[in-house]
């Protein structure tokens, strides 16, 4: 039976996430494939750290390298971190302690049955990675330009005093917003972005999320 680490991560800004639905969709995903779980790592974090500045995930690697774990679980790769190059180097180390990393929404993992690197997982991961990079910095850009633009011809970023708006209204003016949320970027980076605060970002996730 091949031993196996469950590893969750839900950001920081968001006081209403939790682990609990990465560690049940994990366990069941172990049970069917007749792994022993042999340890849960969950850390509140935003993935865009550095690992050195992530404790529960240097924990983890820790552990997994002296206890002899065949695998490490994530229910996406944006759980093991939203910095390519960091996952990447995450990734290597456990290479070279032969660990797999299993990826339950493609279920795909970086090393064979032989633990040997899988090339064509390795691939998929690092375009994936990438991807997930260029399209929050495309998004970052589209904001940055378009309430710049706003500003500059007297608008006004936020909500009037005593003015309520519809939903409709609402998701046109924060349409970049919802779609950041919809993808799990944390409050504090939208609102260094679009300097919309994080009580009408909270609003919005609840609302449209």
């Amino acid at each position: 039976m091949e031993k196996v680490v469950l590893f969750c991560r839900v950001s920081s800004t968001n006081d209403r996430q939790n682990y609990d639905r990465q560690i049940s969709d994990l366990k069941q995903l172990a049970q069917s494939k007749n792994y022993e779980i042999i340890g849960v790592f969950a850390e509140k974090i935003s993935g865009a750290k550095k690992n050195t500045d992530r404790p529960e995930l240097m924990k983890m690697v820790e552990f997994v390298n002296y206890n002899h774990i065949d695998k490490i679980l994530v229910t996406e790769l944006s759980r093991l971190g939203r910095d390519p190059l960091q996952i990447l180097q995450t990734i290597e180390i456990l290479n070279q302690h032969k660990i797999s990393l299993y990826i339950q929404n493609y279920s795909i993992e970086t090393l064979t049955v032989d633990k040997e690197i899988n090339p064509m997982s390795q691939f998929l991961i690092t375009i994936l990675a990438e991807i997930a990079r260029m399209e929050r910095k495309t998004i970052e850009n589209r904001l940055s330009s378009g309430y710049k633009n706003y500003r500059a011809k007297g608008g006004c970023v936020g909500r009037k005093t005593g003015f309520r708006k519809g939903q409709s209204i609402m998701s046109e003016q924060y349409a970049e917003e919802i779609k950041m949320l919809k993808k799990g970027y944390n409050y504090q980076h939208i609102s260094q972005i679009t300097n919309t605060n994080k009580n009408t970002l909270t609003k919005l996730k609840k609302i449209f999320v």
